[in-house]
């Protein structure tokens, strides 16, 4: 009788292109302030991401709100945790600095990020504020956010 085809585990390496990878249980890819700066939905057909709380968000499935001439075009590229708790798109909020935010802000930051981003769009990195301290080590602590919901896309 027929066998069913085995099920891709989350830790298969997908990867066809490029060199030979070694299998992780979530991919981790860092981006720096400049390469997220290139996905600020500016060129055509390629991917928007933003980022908050250091975690980067492919937002291109919403690109008629983040995309060139969409109302939070100024989020996009960045990490812009500050103006995604104040519901600002503020110049000064485009910005990962959360000193000073009220106690009723940071709920409203964590409750779009675990309700709006988390939920609907998938994450593909971190920030190096988020992975690394200020030395440039590795950050002992850093753990990937989990999204279960979500399957892991082949070009990782």
């Amino acid at each position: 009788h027929l066998q069913p085809p085995p099920r891709r585990h989350l830790t298969e390496s997908s990867t066809t292109t490029g060199p030979a990878s070694t299998p992780a249980t979530k991919p981790v890819r860092l981006f720096t302030e400049e390469e997220l700066r290139r996905y600020d939905g500016n060129r055509e057909g390629e991917p928007i991401y933003m980022a908050i709380k250091g975690v980067v968000f492919d937002v291109t499935e919403g690109k008629e709100f983040y995309g060139k001439h969409g109302p939070y075009n100024a989020l996009v590229g960045k990490d812009s945790t500050r103006a995604v708790a104040k519901m600002s798109l503020e110049e000064e909020d485009l910005t990962s600095d959360i000193s000073g935010l009220t106690a009723e802000q940071l709920r409203s930051l964590e409750s779009i990020f675990e309700g709006t981003y988390k939920s609907k769009y998938p994450i593909v990195g971190y920030t190096a504020a988020r992975i690394l301290n200020q030395d440039g080590s590795p950050n002992e602590d850093f753990k990937p956010e989990d999204q279960p919901h979500f399957h892991i896309k082949d070009e990782f």
